[in-house]
């Protein structure tokens, strides 16, 4: 698998008279791991919508594909009618097959999707109503389906909202797994410690592109001292655990 280099190149957006994004360019390259991190309401998730092709949008944002074009995507949440006598299983066939699930999970999908739920963890809950599930077990059944069929790029947007310790290795284990097998990952990420542990890369967006580049370097910047204002505290916090 290779997944693909983004580039984005003066992307602007605006709703009504209210400008979301102005001149954002930056690079992500192939089989990394690129956070996008901000404040809320920064413009981080209506960029990821631009490239998803689910906004209105200026500018030029470029997926240099190969092979494989699929794209996996993991929202903050799943809104749904937790009444719905819905099982795991049958949430996964309905998201990765045409036909309608109550007809019965395709015979090729079944080794697929036992394999996704054993990745992260939730093998003994494939029975279990979807309703019934922890917010943190939800997450990781979306992130699950994200992975059927075999994507060359994952999106993610804030992926470990309500996951437990557990479930946050799961998850990190499984992203980079991912790019080490080639992937590229788009992770909207709002946790500092995380990002400068595992993410290749990051853009710092509120509206505008503030910080970009190699998170040990970027997080080091007298910008970054001033956007964060505990950073020198997480500092301290990381030698001290060194």
């Amino acid at each position: 698998m290779q997944g693909p280099s983004i580039k984005f190149e003066n992307v602007n957006l605006s709703l009504g008279n209210t400008r979301i994004l102005q001149d954002i360019s930056f690079s992500i390259r192939p089989g990394k791991i690129h956070c996008i991190i901000g404040v809320n309401g920064g413009g981080k998730t209506s960029l990821i919508l631009s490239m998803l092709g689910q906004m209105p949008h200026s500018g030029n944002i470029t997926i240099d594909w190969h092979d494989n074009r699929v794209i996996g995507y993991v929202p903050q949440t799943l809104e749904f009618d937790k009444t719905l006598p819905v099982t795991v299983r049958d949430f996964m066939g309905m998201t990765c097959q045409r036909r309608p699930v109550f007809l019965g999970i395709a015979r090729s999908r079944h080794s697929q999707i036992a394999a996704v739920l054993d990745r992260v963890g939730l093998t003994s809950k494939s029975k279990s109503i979807l309703g019934s599930l922890s917010g943190g077990e939800r997450q990781r059944v979306l992130f699950a389906q994200a992975l059927i069929p075999e994507p060359a790029l994952l999106v993610l947007d804030e992926p470990m909202t309500g996951l437990d310790l557990a479930g946050r290795k799961i998850l990190e284990t499984s992203i980079v797994d991912f790019t080490n097998a080639g992937g590229t990952v788009v992770w909207i990420n709002h946790d500092i410690a995380q990002v400068n542990e595992i993410a290749d890369t990051l853009t710092y967006i509120d509206r505008k592109v503030l910080l970009d580049g190699d998170p040990r370097q970027v997080l080091a910047s007298g910008t970054a001292a001033h956007l964060f204002p505990s950073l020198e505290l997480f500092e301290k916090q990381a030698t001290t655990a060194n």
